[in-house]
């Protein structure tokens, strides 16, 4: 049965930190949903309703388009051991870049520095819902994965900002994304 709230418990916040893999969607009012898988150690609790992730530069950047246009953003987590449970976060976001007032002030609660970071993503939360998750099935973790970290190092600030203006400034529906690149 699915249950709402309207803030984050402490059993809640114990659940997100034990999470490997949390999963973000966000949409434009017409286009394309996206739905994006995060690993990392990213995802981090501000308050009993804020949340937000370090977000490290990818292949496009739906979720700032789709956010500078409507706000709207869900994050999903989900149990693959233990007991079942599947938990989402409904709310409004934003994107805080590195030329932004505010990332000094919330870069530093994320953790240390990543290659090829692009900015936060910082959401209000609106409504939880948490719900069974009997369906999700076993799955166990062996570790993150390097590679995209390892590419932004290869790359340098100065080939990552070539590739953010290349491949970052508009989402695969044209929108902009609101990215500042030099």
């Amino acid at each position: 049965m699915a249950r709402f709230t309207s803030s984050l418990t402490p059993a809640h916040r114990d659940f997100i930190a034990a999470q490997k893999i949390y999963f973000i969607a966000s949409a434009p009012a017409a286009g394309r949903v996206n739905l994006s898988p995060k690993g990392i150690d990213t995802f981090r609790v501000l308050s009993p309703t804020r949340v937000g992730y370090l977000d490290v530069t990818g292949s496009g950047n739906e979720t700032a388009a789709h956010l500078l246009e409507n706000g709207r953003l869900t994050v999903m987590m989900c149990s693959f051991d233990a007991a079942p449970l599947i938990f989402r976060i409904y709310g409004r976001g934003c994107s805080v870049q590195p030329a932004d007032t505010d990332w000094l002030q919330l870069r530093p609660l994320f953790g240390p520095t990543l290659p090829g970071e692009r900015q936060l993503i910082i959401v209000e939360i609106e409504s939880i819902q948490t719900s069974c998750g009997f369906g999700v099935p076993f799955f166990t973790y062996t570790g993150e994965r390097e590679t995209l970290l390892d590419y932004a190092v290869k790359k340098g600030p100065e080939g990552m900002a070539a590739y953010r203006a290349e491949k970052n400034t508009r989402s695969i529906d044209g929108l902009p994304t609101g990215l500042a690149v030099k």
